[in-house]
């Protein structure tokens, strides 16, 4: 059995992350991945996703930023170009003045726009109400480059990085917790668990009945395969390199199940393959080993009907689709935390990537404390008991 300070199941982009700020501390870490390099089995594939920083809540608004500048510090230790800032614009209903006062508190540029003013400057885009406009503190991130570069970079600083290593079982033993895997047997001072859509097949084991929660403990969480998709440019539309990544939220008659728009919407280009268009949340309830990677075809029209009235640039018949899963916590907050020496990471609810280089930071933070500490590397926002109830 091999002795060291940290294992971080799930390399994804929170574990990978992870792995890569505790080996920037030094610490002796293993990050163990169930599949190969660069597979599209969770929710961190994929040449998109959106950074931006329109958050009223300080947590996020402070991991926003945050993440900003890690986002170019990774880019420097790993030479890969990962964060691209577009600018971005966020539309609908209601007006978002907490953002804007967030943004003013923190000098963090935006300007308000009319409607008939954003389209002018987009043309490729329809907008609805005032246009809150973020034009350095938004864009998107390259997926695959920035899980390689996590992994690369934490390699090259001596972490072991085991790709095809499913981990079996992690079990609290006095003095450590054992993580048993493909990879061998391994007793770690702390574990970090980001495992997404697979968090409950381990959780309530790992937890070992600590803080009350049991071997059958789960977190309420609801994994779902989601659907955006790629669509080509019409002929004339602005090129991919002049979109700003953006945001809508339909006007609340319109919102919600049953109604016109069932989610709100989101979008950046994806340069080679066209704008990238999804509604947020609104994937079949799947098992991560059993998707099919499919298109729904009712919430595809869906999807394209949404295209053709509020994305005027692109062709709504001339699409590719692609397949993620979000894991989503009943309100949308994420689950950092930590109970003894586990770390748990998970519920990022479609909404998460952005943050990644932030949240590693987080999970370092818990993964330094003494097990039997009160919990300081996370807020109560994020907190695993507000779920246990």
């Amino acid at each position: 059995m091999q002795r060291v300070d940290v294992v971080v199941v799930g390399g994804g982009v929170m574990g990978s992350a992870a792995a890569w700020e505790l080996a920037r501390r030094g610490r002796d870490v293993v990050l163990l991945e169930r599949f190969g390099p660069g597979h599209a089995n969770g929710a961190s594939h994929g040449a998109s996703r959106i950074y931006r920083t329109t958050y009223g809540q300080p947590e996020y608004l402070d991991l926003a930023q945050e993440a900003l500048g890690l986002w170019r510090e990774l880019e420097s230790e790993s030479g890969l170009d990962i964060l691209t800032l577009t600018g971005g614009v966020s539309h609908g209903s209601p007006r978002r003045d907490d953002i804007a006062a967030a943004f003013a508190a923190r000098r963090v540029p935006y300007e308000w726009l009319h409607p008939d003013a954003a389209a002018e400057r987009w043309p490729g885009l329809r907008f609805e109400g005032s246009v809150l406009h973020e034009p350095s503190t938004a864009g998107r991130v390259h997926a695959d480059r920035a899980v390689e570069a996590f992994q690369a970079v934490a390699g090259a600083r001596g972490a072991q990085v085991r790709h095809d290593a499913p981990v079996h079982s992690i079990v609290p033993v006095p003095g450590g917790v054992r993580v048993s895997s493909d990879a061998g047997e391994f007793l770690a001072q702390h574990v970090v668990l980001a495992v997404g859509g697979w968090v409950n097949r381990f959780l309530g084991a790992a937890l070992g009945g600590a803080a009350g929660q049991g071997p059958g403990f789960e977190l309420p969480v609801v994994v779902t395969q989601e659907q955006p998709a790629h669509f080509q440019l019409r002929a004339g539309a602005p090129g991919e390199d002049e979109w700003p990544s953006f945001t809508h939220s339909p006007s609340p008659d319109l919102l919600g199940p049953g109604r016109t728009w069932p989610a709100e919407a989101y979008g950046m280009a994806t340069p080679g393959e066209g704008i990238k268009v999804g509604l947020h949340g609104v994937g079949v309830v799947t098992d991560p080993d059993r998707r099919t990677f499919l298109a729904e075809p009712d919430r595809l029209a869906v999807l394209q009907r949404y295209v053709e009235q509020w994305v005027p640039g692109v062709d709504p018949d001339d699409l590719v689709p692609v397949s993620c899963t979000y894991t989503t916590t009943p309100d949308e907050d994420f689950v950092l935390d930590r109970v003894g020496r586990v770390v748990v990471a998970a519920g990022f609810s479609g909404h998460g990537f952005k943050f990644g280089p932030a949240i590693g930071r987080v999970l370092a933070d818990l993964a330094g404390e003494e097990p039997d500490a009160p919990v300081g590397g996370a807020g109560p926002r994020f907190a695993l008991r507000r779920l246990a109830g």
